[in-house]
């Protein structure tokens, strides 16, 4: 009887760190001017669409902030929401949390309790810099809270 072992999922860190980067540098472009805690920027993107960034952490070298979808029509846990730790150092975008997903592993074993994907880091990552893209070309500034 032969027994098949899955294959470990091995994270490619370059193609992170350079996911990682130009979030950040997309981020750069979408932050409330100031950047201080509490400060936020909303957007309008399309009919009805809208997107929240607020600073909710800052220190010396690293800033968290939260993007968060607006539409009242829908119910929250249908609306996306990402934690984005800033590394100003190094100039790198990461994100902590997704929904209802906080502190996200650079891979997981497959299949899990929680069903995520071997891979769910890699994936978080390049769905927030497909979304940066999208409010880049898209979005229309809306309110500036300082």
């Amino acid at each position: 009887m032969s027994v098949l072992l899955a294959k470990r999922h091995v994270p490619d860190l370059k193609s992170l760190q350079r996911t990682c980067e130009v979030n950040y540098m997309a981020l750069m472009k979408l932050l409330p001017p100031g950047g201080s805690v509490g400060a936020e920027r909303s957007y309008q993107v399309g009919n009805g669409l809208q997107f929240q960034l607020t600073v909710s952490e800052e220190s010396r070298f690293t800033s968290q902030v939260i993007l968060a979808q607006r539409n009242p029509e829908l119910p929250s846990y249908l609306q996306a929401r990402i934690e984005i730790r800033l590394y100003h150092d190094v100039r790198m975008a990461e994100v902590c949390a997704a929904q209802q997903i906080s502190m996200l592993q650079p891979r997981y074993d497959y299949p899990n309790k929680k069903m995520h994907h071997r891979d769910e880091k890699e994936q978080v990552n390049l769905f927030l810099a497909e979304w940066l893209k999208f409010c880049l070309k898209h979005g229309t500034s809306l309110i500036n809270i300082l």
